[in-house]
């Protein structure tokens, strides 16, 4: 059950991830500048992404206690 969730935690740090780098590229697409509320957004989302893909890593344990 553990195995499933900590899966799953990355699963979504990932899709975050892709949506905002594609909030991003729409956004520089469509002539937003470096404040657009797209760029903005979508950057926020690729980081709050890989926030939670570091943070579910596994950290200090050994294989036998995973």
């Amino acid at each position: 059950m553990k195995d499933a969730y900590s899966t799953s935690q990355r699963v979504l740090g990932a899709l975050l991830c892709a949506v905002g780098i594609a909030m991003v590229v729409a956004t520089l697409l469509r002539g937003g500048g470096p404040l657009a509320l797209g760029l903005i957004v979508g950057v926020l989302f690729v980081a709050l992404g890989a926030a939670r893909v570091w943070l579910a890593r596994p950290r200090g344990a050994t294989e036998a206690e995973r």
